[in-house]
């Protein structure tokens, strides 16, 4: 579960981890006051998505006057879809330096990773490999002051700076473990006459740990029709492009999605309807897909424990139901594979043996 940038800070906060002085706000008004009480801000839009600078939804600002004139044009934008329900209005701060500092999971050693640059702030991800410190952290031992300077070392940080990391990474490891995080990432760093500050914060908690925190608020990134796949038990995710996807296994579908790019198009979703679903459920993730109006329709079936034939007749009867007039792209190959055929044959509906050639007719009709 990713946490907004004010709450991650507020949980940096309770460890002793420096963060600007700021203040939550929900309207345009209320950006003007704290600007009034905090002078010189920063703006910024708490929204789930990264690249909010680039996208517009970071402003710096010297009066009120100016707050709420950003205030207002950062509220009316979009970012990946997403809109803002609330700004973090804090204070501008004086940055020296922008540095990098992270905890994460290495996934293959099943252990923390401790990532550190000297260079922080936007395109972070394209600093060059020998400047990005990694560090894997032992649970038994957890992160020691000496494994710190060691890290400092190799960064090439020495005096007083040193010093400083040594007395904040602990800190960023200790709510890391607590709070059972997947991700820790101060992004820029700052480094101020004041020391090191975290001037943002991207906090991600394991979901499987969340009953061991009732303290937090839930947090979904699920778009309405993501939530409805959802109860109806299907896996869905919204990818915003104009061919339907729609497959049987998590495997299919990901080739079908990047086969589709491959081809020069462009997928509207991940939909894997699983295996063995019957013809309701079919039926429901038809139209689910058909509530976000794409161009063409691209059902990749390889039948097993899921039926051709009733894929087919779900698909009969959305379209008589629904009157679906958009083209499709079918390919259907296993189980009672000649049955469904039959039924898409009745209705005109030319099949195709490969998922090559379905993929290609799909993206051809967006032509």
């Amino acid at each position: 579960m990713k946490l907004y940038e004010h709450m991650g800070k507020e949980l940096f906060a309770r460890c002793g981890i420096p963060v600007p002085r700021g203040k939550l706000v929900e309207t345009v008004d209320q950006a003007g006051e704290a600007a009034a009480e905090l002078g010189e801000v920063v703006i910024k839009s708490q929204v789930l998505t990264g690249k909010r600078g680039k996208a517009g939804g970071i402003a710096f600002v010297s009066n009120p006057g100016e707050a709420k004139k950003e205030a207002a044009r950062i509220f009316d934008l979009k970012f990946d879809g997403l809109t803002t329900e609330k700004l973090l209005v804090e204070e501008k701060i004086q940055i020296e330096q922008e540095l990098y500092l992270a905890l994460t999971i290495d996934g293959a050693a099943r252990r923390p990773l401790v990532l550190a640059s000297l260079d922080g702030g936007m395109d972070v991800e394209e600093v060059a490999e020998e400047r990005m410190i990694r560090w894997p952290v032992d649970n038994t031992i957890g992160l020691q002051d000496y494994m710190v300077r060691e890290i400092c070392r190799r960064m090439g940080v020495t005096g007083s700076l040193q010093k400083e990391f040594v007395k904040f990474m602990p800190k960023l490891y200790r709510m890391f473990r607590e709070m059972d995080a997947e991700l820790a990432e101060i992004n820029p760093l700052a480094l101020t006459p004041d020391g090191l500050i975290a001037a943002d914060a991207k906090v991600t908690i394991d979901d499987d740990a969340l009953y061991r925190h009732p303290q937090l608020p839930r947090i979904t990134e699920k778009t309405a029709l993501e939530l409805k796949a959802e109860e109806l038990d299907l896996a869905y995710v919204e990818l915003g492009g104009d061919i339907a996807v729609m497959a049987n296994g998590a495997g299919i579908t990901m080739a079908t999605l990047d086969m589709v790019q491959h081809y020069g198009g462009d997928p509207a979703n991940f939909l894997d309807f699983g295996g063995g679903a019957d013809i309701d459920k079919t039926t429901q993730a038809l139209e689910l897909l058909l509530a976000t109006a794409p161009k063409v329709l691209l059902i990749n079936i390889f039948g097993g424990i899921t039926r051709c034939d009733v894929v087919a007749e779900a698909f009969v009867r959305v379209k008589e139901n629904k009157g679906i007039e958009l083209p499709v792209s079918f390919r259907l190959v296993g189980t009672n594979e000649s049955e469904g055929r039959a039924v898409l044959e009745k209705e005109g509906i030319k099949t195709f043996n490969s998922m090559d050639e379905a993929v290609r007719h799909a993206v051809g009709l967006t032509a």
